[in-house]
C-alpha cells in the first residue's frame, strides 16, 4: 500500500491488491494505518470523533477523517448526526464491522503468544482463564484441528 495526500488534502489509499483472494481483498478495505485500531475502538460501542481522536493517540485530523469516511463507505461504520450547528457525528460499527472481532481475538491470542512484552491476553469473562480459538464444522457437528482444514475456490 501506498498513501499520498490529494489535492483536497485527504489521504488516499492506492488499493494494490488486485489478486482473487478474500485476504488480499480484505486488506484493500482493513489493511491501511489506522483502520484496524479504529474498528477495534469502535467495538466497545459508538464514539465522537473527538473521543477517537484521544483513544488513538496520535492519529492525524485529517487521517482519521479520511479513514472513518472510506470505512462507512466499505459498509463497516455507520456515522450519526447528534448535533447540527457545528455538525458532529457518532460512529458505530454496522454487523460486517462487528463480524471483524474474531480477527481481533485472534490478533490478540497471537500478540500474547509471540509478542514480548505482551499486552493483552484473550479470557473466558466466566473463569478469567485463557482462551483458544478452535474451528468447528456445523455440517459434521465437530472441532476441526487447524491441520484439517483448507480453503478452497467458491464455485456457483
Amino acid at each position: 500500500y501506498d498513501s499520498t495526500l490529494s489535492l483536497s488534502g485527504h489521504w488516499q489509499m492506492k488499493k494494490h491488491y488486485n489478486l482473487n483472494s478474500n485476504i488480499a481483498q480484505t486488506l484493500n478495505i482493513v489493511g491501511d494505518k489506522w483502520s484496524l485500531l479504529l474498528l477495534h475502538e469502535l467495538l466497545s460501542g459508538p464514539s465522537t470523533f473527538k473521543e477517537l481522536q484521544l483513544n488513538l493517540e496520535g492519529i492525524p485530523t485529517n487521517l482519521l477523517s479520511d479513514r472513518l469516511k472510506r470505512l462507512e463507505n466499505d459498509g463497516l461504520i455507520i456515522s450519526s448526526l447528534y448535533q447540527t450547528h457545528p455538525p458532529r457525528y457518532s460512529y458505530t460499527l454496522t454487523e460486517s464491522g462487528v463480524d471483524l472481532q474474531d480477527i481481533f481475538n485472534t490478533l490478540v491470542i497471537w500478540g500474547n503468544k509471540h509478542l514480548n512484552p505482551a499486552y493483552k491476553k484473550l479470557v473466558h469473562n466466566h473463569c478469567g482463564n485463557e482462551i483458544e480459538i478452535q474451528y468447528y464444522c456445523s455440517h459434521c457437528k465437530e472441532v476441526v484441528p487447524r491441520g484439517d482444514c483448507s480453503s478452497c475456490a467458491i464455485t456457483d
